[in-house]
């Protein structure tokens, strides 16, 4: 099986003056999760090469085994300097899409049409697409069959409360709780920082960095 992840090119925080970009344990939990099942896994950005990584999911106290593993993995490091440029991959080639968050994907990602026909190609081929955490964002412009492909599906993402308690909400270009309920989802939450994740047909999402692992299991068990 192949599964395509992608990350965000964005490294600024809106205007704060701050770095964001991917959050680690968003990447690293889900990589390993595929790898270690068997799969090939792709990575691409929508500029290519090393993207950024969100300074905040790699302090001390966010590190996981997954992290630890991915930071002393030569060969997973060597794959994360050299993402591929999005415009160069196709839908054909894959059998699932995975966006990691971090809050750089609110900005690049969210709007980038080339993202956008790529969810919409595995989508309608059946193949699954899944976020965790602010990539659920990166839903927002994708349609199927003349509506959002959101709408009507039991959908997560980063909650409201959780975006309040990082001290987000106002430099957010939205708010993905917000946003998944205005395009028609059915939005479902636990409490903040629990592993939560939904699978309703070919759409998986996750609430928040917990959940990275929860996704890919989901992911993994449709491509069963």
């Amino acid at each position: 099986m192949k599964i395509l992840m992608v990350l965000t090119s964005h490294d600024q925080l809106g205007n704060t003056g701050k770095k964001t970009g991917f959050w680690l344990e968003e990447l690293a939990a889900p990589y390993y999760t595929f790898l270690d099942a068997g799969a090939k896994i792709t990575v691409a950005s929508p500029k290519g090469g090393q993207p950024p990584l969100d300074p905040k999911s790699d302090t001390a106290d966010g590190q996981t085994e997954m992290t630890k593993r991915f930071k002393g993995d030569a060969a997973a490091q060597a794959v994360l300097a050299s993402t591929v440029k999005l415009a160069e991959v196709r839908a054909a080639d894959h059998d699932a899409i995975f966006y990691p968050g971090g809050h750089g994907p609110m900005w690049d990602l969210a709007e980038d049409p080339q993202s956008n026909a790529l969810i919409e190609a595995f989508y309608s081929a059946g193949k699954p697409v899944a976020a965790v955490c602010h990539a659920p964002g990166v839903l927002r412009h994708a349609m199927s069959h003349g509506a959002p492909i959101v709408k009507g599906k039991r959908v997560t993402g980063f909650t409201n409360t959780e975006e309040e308690a990082v001290q987000l909400t106002e430099v957010v270009p939205f708010l993905v709780e917000d946003e998944l309920k205005r395009l028609g989802g059915l939005f479902e939450k636990v409490g903040d920082w629990q592993s939560f994740a939904i699978t309703d047909g070919k759409l998986i999402t996750g609430q928040n960095p917990a959940s990275s692992t929860a996704a890919a299991q989901h992911l993994l068990k449709l491509l069963a």
